[in-house]
């Protein structure tokens, strides 16, 4: 039987484009500050799960919630199935941050794009497999498998969503994440979170730090950065920075408010796996304070963001620069930056590593840098990196149908972000993005091409039927 997948999606569109629009009004960030038992993450993340789940209840497959954290859609028309394929996607979405054209939270279609927070990231791409997974249903195909499409609450920041659901729930025996890009992704770096810190104290002298904040979330690159600081000439001072912003490849303004210069800096924001692909607002920032004479804990901590962070996206400064010829080099984002002379000054730097080094190696290098400025260092949660051949059966079946119905070829690649796809043994990232899509992943105006919806949407109905058939 010869199925035309892409007028299988066709057909459905509309439909698609309804359910995905409803998802993407969901104001699905975490908050902590509103989290409770019954919303481990906040109120929005559990409410764009819940919607999620209603779907694939509506449409008659087997739904669960999960400690309110996780949740899954089934099919399983056999339940004696031994094998289950995983599909593994996530609600949650990184903060909106600043340089909006449209309300994030109410989608657009503009040129054929649809504009919203999570559009590509990744509600778009996980409403896309999920209409592959109903087409399979709806047209009774034969299988011989089960399949879980799997939805996370908690992608952006620690996990937890996943940590809590393979507590009770079983593992698939092999899947996908479609969460990055064609035609694959079957390695990973491992993922580090360094955290310097530098104690608390106030500095004498004219120049004086009283306040320095920037970055939302450790992976991703601060777009705007915030200071105040009291300096002996106000004019002079402000003078310098309007000319340092125009000489460089951010935007800035300065005030006056009594004896206080308040500095705001904006850069452009990146996922931070690809820090090179944005403008460091904080470390630009950083880079002009550092020019003037600010003392003790101040001087420290600019010193450390200029000298070592500011334009240093591999970890070169840092001493741990690495490449490896499959999966590519090391990067280093400095994601968050704050000081008060009151609390000290804590810089967080998100480290993505191939293979050939490792998370002890990396902290201890740094350690030895920072330590000249007089900074301690800690690790956070940490991930070692993922590979799947390329021979195996998984990847090579997908690679097929990726080259099957767009014509390109169908390569293996390493990517610095992190996906579900690392969770299983055997498992990878397929999709949604194409290899002339423009990934807006973490930034403002994030929005996804229509073409891109629906060709994904074919490629995993086909895909997914091809592993379980």
């Amino acid at each position: 039987m010869t199925i035309d997948w892409k007028k299988e999606v066709e057909s459905r569109k509309e439909d698609l484009l309804k359910d995905l629009f409803d998802l993407l009004r969901i104001d699905s960030v975490r908050d902590d500050s509103k989290a409770s038992e019954d919303a481990p993450v906040g109120p929005g993340p559990k409410k764009a799960l819940e919607a999620f789940l209603a779907i694939g209840e509506r449409d008659g497959f087997t739904t669960k919630m999960v400690g309110n954290l996780a949740g899954h859609i089934e099919f399983a028309p056999n339940p004696d199935y031994k094998e289950t394929l995983g599909v593994l996607g996530h609600v949650d979405v990184v903060p909106v941050g600043t340089g909006w054209e449209t309300d994030p939270f109410e989608p657009q279609i503009i040129n054929d794009r649809i504009y919203a927070r999570g559009s590509s990231d990744d509600k778009g791409p996980s409403m896309a497999a999920y209409y592959a997974l109903k087409i399979i249903k709806e047209l009774g195909l034969p299988v011989s498998k089960r399949v879980r499409f799997i939805i996370g609450t908690d992608e952006e920041s620690g996990w937890k969503c996943m940590d809590r659901y393979f507590k009770t729930e079983e593992m698939p025996d092999f899947g996908f994440s479609p969460d990055a890009e064609f035609p694959i992704i079957n390695g990973e770096k491992g993922i580090l979170s360094l955290h310097f810190e530098l104690a608390a104290g106030e500095s004498a002298g004219e120049f004086q730090l009283k306040n320095f904040n920037s970055g939302l979330r450790e992976n991703m690159v601060p777009q705007d950065a915030h200071a105040e600081v009291v300096v002996p000439n106000s004019s002079e001072f402000v003078a310098a920075f309007e000319a340092y912003i125009a000489a460089n490849p951010v935007e800035g303004t300065a005030s006056v408010n009594e004896d206080v210069v308040v500095l705001d800096v904006v850069g452009k924001s990146a996922h931070g796996s690809t820090p090179h692909a944005g403008i460091n607002a904080a470390t630009y920032l950083a880079a002009f304070l550092n020019q003037y004479e600010f003392a003790g804990q101040a001087k420290k901590f600019l010193s450390f963001a200029a000298d070592v962070l500011h334009l240093d996206t591999d970890g070169a400064k840092l001493n741990v620069a690495f490449e490896d010829s499959v999966m590519g080099p090391l990067t280093a984002n400095a994601g968050i930056l704050t000081f008060t002379p009151e609390v000290g000054g804590k810089l967080v730097v998100n480290f993505r590593y191939p293979r050939g080094i490792d998370a002890k190696t990396v902290e201890t290098k740094a350690n030895a840098v920072s330590s000249n400025y007089g900074l301690t260092v800690s690790a956070g949660k940490s991930q070692v990196p993922h590979y799947v051949s390329p021979e195996d059966p998984l990847v090579a079946t997908l690679l097929e149908v990726y080259a099957k119905q767009t014509g390109l070829p169908a390569h293996e690649q390493s990517i610095g972000g992190g996906t579900y796809g690392r969770i299983f043994e055997r498992g990878v990232a397929y999709g949604a993005l194409f290899p002339d899509s423009i990934d807006t992943m973490h930034q403002a105006n994030e929005f996804f091409a229509l073409d891109d919806l629906f060709r994904s949407a074919a490629i995993y109905a086909e895909a997914i039927y091809e592993l379980i058939k």
